[in-house]
């Protein structure tokens, strides 16, 4: 089984913002961070799910995505997110994001895992602090999907 932890923060909502990934297989380990000018804290969960299903070549095996987002975790545990994509996500936010995810989740066996925030799993914290720490970071990318649509008069984000 893969185990995929994930964490997105953003210093103000929006805000500078950034993602940490903790990928696990057997003995294998990577991590992967990224930070980003503008953005949101729910966009930042969303694309370190996103980045971090990209990884994944062994579509085969069965990816435990351990997450604190109740936003991510519930939106497809609970088949919010289909409902979306059936409706055209019509009043949804994060759509280009959604949409990039449905390509990838289609291709794979993935089971989503809810851990509360800061509550000492290990892999978490990590996460959190590769995230955070990606803010810092002097040459932050453009989250384009953001500031593409943000000043759209039917905002898709948070």
């Amino acid at each position: 089984m893969i185990k995929l932890y994930t964490d997105g923060s953003s210093r103000g909502n929006p805000g500078p913002g950034g993602y940490g990934i903790v990928l696990i297989y057997n003995n294998f380990r990577k991590e992967i961070s990224n930070g980003f000018r503008l953005t949101t804290n729910n966009r930042m969960e969303l694309m370190a799910v996103i980045v971090g299903l990209e990884e994944i070549k062994l579509v085969s095996e069965k990816i435990q995505v351990i997450s604190d987002s109740k936003y991510i975790v519930d939106s497809v545990s609970k088949g919010w997110l289909f409902e979306w994509e059936k409706k055209k996500f019509k009043g949804k936010k994060n759509i280009d994001l959604w949409k990039r995810f449905l390509v990838i989740y289609k291709k794979l066996n993935i089971e989503f895992i809810w851990v509360k925030g800061h509550s000492n799993v290990k892999e978490n914290e990590r996460c959190d602090y590769l995230a955070n720490n990606s803010i810092k970071n002097q040459k932050l990318l453009e989250d384009e999907g953001y500031t593409r649509n943000l000043n759209s008069q039917n905002s898709l984000f948070e």
